[in-house]
């Protein structure tokens, strides 16, 4: 069993741009059948539903949130024009914040969220 969990982080980088990288989150707590990460701070959760069709424009995320796909898909778009698609059982860490001192510029900052497929995207955000 694996000793840690790949943690998707969707964040902005120096450039302003919104960007993917995944980091390993340690699993060193619980049994050898149960493996847990340590306790991580959140205050609050959100549940969203996307009809067929849905895409939003650029925008960042206003505060720190995990992302979780409970059904439908959800494709990410980032300003270099890559993508990545969730489908249920999916998650993210979206972290792509507004730099500090900056005003968003929808030519530099952000990424873009669609609904695919032929069901609404059902999305819970877990907030921190």
């Amino acid at each position: 069993m694996s000793t840690t969990f790949t943690k998707v982080v969707l964040y902005t980088s120096p450039d302003g741009h919104a960007r993917f990288r995944e980091e390993q989150v340690a699993l060193l707590e619980g049994t050898p059948q149960a493996r847990l990460s340590a306790l991580h701070p959140a205050s609050a959760f959100q549940l969203r539903q996307s009809p067929v069709g849905f895409r939003s424009e650029f925008h960042c995320t206003t505060s720190p949130q995990w992302t979780f796909i409970l059904s439908g898909q959800m494709e990410i778009g980032l300003r270099d024009g890559s993508s990545r698609i969730f489908g249920p059982g999916d998650h993210f860490f979206s972290n792509d914040l507004v730099p500090d001192g900056e005003d968003f510029n929808p030519e530099v900052h952000g990424h873009w969220s669609r609904q695919l497929g032929d069901a609404p995207l059902v999305t819970l955000f877990l907030k921190i």
